[in-house]
């Protein structure tokens, strides 16, 4: 070999890759990248569920027990709660001379009329009553107990439960619903 000859050869250590090389190494890399795209696929609608939707059944069940806790201790009238009274704090203008009247259910399959609230997808309140109005996504029962519907409460004391539902989740799957619920004490005079 002369010189020149020498200068222009490549030891094998010294080659570069084969375009081959380069295409499994590509599809290598597609197909990791693929598996952490259905990665983050979960990842955002587990976020979206959990962190979002969950978060804000909680608050309205919150808001809920917060206008039921402003409510009178009083039960003297057969009346049960005006929805209209509850949907917000209680004003001037609301009668609520029956105050916090003990019925209701926790069923959101059968809500009872007075005992259930519908909230639309920014928080909204919709109305109440058993018949769910249209564009609903949260709806609130609450129940309201006292030593007549349950001998172990002491007599002057209500247990007040509110629990708030979605209509469903992120990944619209038929009963796949996010739920929270509330339960406090309330005691005569306050």
């Amino acid at each position: 070999m002369t010189k020149q000859q020498r200068c222009y050869h490549r030891s094998p250590a010294e080659s570069g890759m084969t375009l081959i090389e380069t295409m499994i190494a590509l599809a290598v890399l597609f197909v990791v990248t693929a598996g952490l795209m259905g990665l983050a696929v979960v990842a955002t609608v587990t976020t979206e569920n959990q962190g979002h939707l969950a978060t804000r059944t909680a608050e309205y069940a919150q808001d809920k027990m917060e206008q039921l806790m402003s409510l009178k201790y009083g039960d003297s009238s057969s009346d049960t709660i005006r929805v209209d009274c509850v949907l917000y704090l209680v004003d001037d203008t609301c009668d609520t001379a029956a105050g916090l009247f003990p019925g209701g259910s926790l069923d959101f399959n059968a809500p009872v009329d007075d005992y259930v609230d519908y909230l639309d997808r920014t928080g909204n309140p919709l109305g109440g009553g058993a018949a769910a109005p249209a564009g609903w996504f949260y709806m609130r029962v609450w129940l309201i107990e006292d030593n007549a519907a349950d001998a172990t409460l002491p007599v002057g004391i209500k247990r007040i439960t509110a629990s708030c539902k979605t209509r469903t989740t992120v990944t619209q799957q038929s009963g796949d619903q996010l739920a929270a619920t509330l339960v406090t004490l309330k005691t005569s005079p306050f």
